[in-house]
């Protein structure tokens, strides 16, 4: 009998509030994402705990939502969301969307805060059942964390389809009832930012050259052009600055390499050492004369996610007017196996003068990145983070989980993990030890060899080491971010495709530099 007066009473509602959805025709349609806590053991509610905002909702419809909420089916489990219909003249459709257990916190195992990924999990499914449904204006419940419901919305409608007929509608979602419109703004930009990343990071390698990805931040960038300079050095710097590992690299491409250097000056002590990130930019990385295998080459056009990641992060901290000086390097190149190639066997020379042994071409991101780093140190710099797709290895150490940091000292370790806890982008520590410096140091013919003396054993850890002998700064950090350079269902609020991890990491760690917390 219950079956049947649940099936009774939603259909009576609708049909009662249906004037409602009619009149939502002929204006603007508007969706509402609203939150819903699981129930406590001893709580007799059979709907949940509202939040703030879907309680204040509720006795605006005289507590109808929360009673076709009670019939509609079981309690709503974390991340899941319902569709209500014809409830509020305003408000024609609303989805209400499962927060899991209300002040989770910062679980002490998992290195993150279940409460902020709780929110931008739900909210993303509640906004992208809005675009399934092609309403273009949502509004979304802050969930008691104006930030995290603003991240989860930006991250969650974002859908790469610019070659395609057919678009996704474009949603445009807003802070609903009286959140916080600052913490809002600054999740927006958050989101923004690391979608900025994933944009680059999608788009074919024939649209995304070095010229173009220099072209495409610059652009980012113009509206800031009072705290930020923009240098995009051509071949000729490239040479000058006796760069000689990245123009190994990048002399087996027709594409001229770009190197591109970004100077934000957000503090208002212009004399604060500065941080600087550096991003490995390979546009397209064929393996070059070692060649990758055809299967899942496609997927080498996002290795410049290094640089991608590095560059949005500064146009977000240019964006939220951070308080900080940064600047970023970004050594943009194609990896392509022409007949002026590196081969396997060759000996460069980089920047600090130390040679080395090429045995194999795909490790071409340690060899830009030698380059880069060395310049870093010209700035007299707070600290030098780089990132980059580097290794196959870390992807097998961590999966998805986190980026590995490969770092030479605590403080910054610290730092760069505290603000994976906020951003739920996690970071894990791996080890620089001398054991696979010494792997890297055994070369026949150089300085140095670029793959170390077990190819197989140890990868990722043999590639930091192999960038530590180029870094002579006290507060130094290498993120692997191979393993977390797409996503397929990991991130529930991201789409399948290219994630953009660590950007918003990244942010947050600029962020509390820029406090001085």
């Amino acid at each position: 009998m219950l079956p049947n007066f649940r099936k009774a009473f939603v259909s009576g509602v609708q049909k009662h509030h249906s004037r409602f959805f009619s009149a939502s025709q002929t204006s603007a349609r508007k969706g509402l994402v609203l939150g819903v806590y699981e129930k406590d053991k001893e709580d007799n509610r059979n709907n949940g705990v509202f939040t703030e905002a879907a309680a204040a909702f509720d006795r605006s419809v005289s507590g109808k939502l929360s009673e076709i909420l009670s019939v509609s089916g079981p309690p709503l489990k974390k991340g899941k969301s319902r569709m209500f219909y014809g409830l509020h003249q305003d408000f024609p459709s609303i989805a209400v969307v499962g927060l899991g257990k209300k002040g989770a916190g910062v679980c002490g195992k998992e290195y993150w805060d279940y409460s902020k990924e709780n929110i931008r999990s739900a909210v993303a499914v509640g906004c992208r059942q809005f675009q399934d449904l092609e309403i273009p204006h949502v509004e979304v419940d802050p969930c008691g964390d104006s930030q995290s419901a603003a991240e989860g919305a930006v991250l969650g409608l974002f859908d790469y389809n610019e070659f395609k007929s057919k678009k996704s509608t474009q949603v445009t979602p807003q802070l609903h009832g009286s959140g916080d419109a600052k913490a809002w703004e600054k999740g927006v930009l958050y989101g923004e930012g690391q979608n900025l990343a994933r944009r680059l990071m999608e788009a074919p390698a024939n649209h995304v050259t070095p010229t173009i990805f220099a072209d495409t931040i610059e652009q980012k960038l113009f509206p800031f052009s009072d705290r930020v300079t923009v240098h995009k050095r051509a071949k000729a710097w490239i040479e000058s600055e006796q760069m000689g590992a990245f123009l190994s690299v990048a002399k087996g491409s027709d594409e001229p390499p770009v190197f591109l250097e970004l100077h934000y000056s957000g503090s208002p002590d212009t004399n604060q050492a500065p941080l600087v990130l550096v991003g490995k930019g390979v546009t397209f990385d064929s393996g070059g004369i070692s060649i990758k295998p055809a299967s899942g080459m496609d997927a080498m056009r996002a290795d410049m996610g290094g640089a991608a990641t590095v560059c949005s992060a500064i146009v977000t901290a240019a964006a939220l007017k951070l308080q900080v000086n940064i600047i970023g390097l970004a050594p943009l190149c194609e990896n392509m196996p022409s007949g002026k190639a590196n081969k396997p066997g060759d000996v460069v020379k980089a920047k600090n003068g130390k040679t080395i042994q090429v045995d194999n071409t795909d490790a071409e991101g340690r060899l830009i990145l030698a380059d880069a780093l060395c310049y870093a140190h010209n700035f007299n710099p707070r600290a030098i983070v780089n990132a980059a797709t580097l290794t196959g290895a870390m992807d097998v150490a961590l999966g998805s989980a986190a980026a590995g940091v490969f770092t030479n000292s605590d403080w910054l370790w610290e730092q760069l993990h505290k603000a994976s806890v906020v951003t739920g982008d996690r970071v894990w520590r791996m080890p620089l030890f001398q054991h696979y410096t010494r792997q890297i140091a055994e070369s026949a013919l150089a300085d140095l060899n670029n793959i170390g003396k077990y190819s197989r054993s140890g990868g990722a850890c043999t590639a930091a080491a192999f960038l530590q002998e180029f870094v002579t700064a006290s507060h130094w950090a290498h993120l692997d971010i191979a393993g977390v350079m797409s996503n397929k269902d990991e991130v529930p609020y991201l789409r399948k495709g290219m994630s953009g991890r660590p950007t918003r990491t990244l942010v947050e760690f600029a962020a509390a530099l820029a406090s001085g917390s």
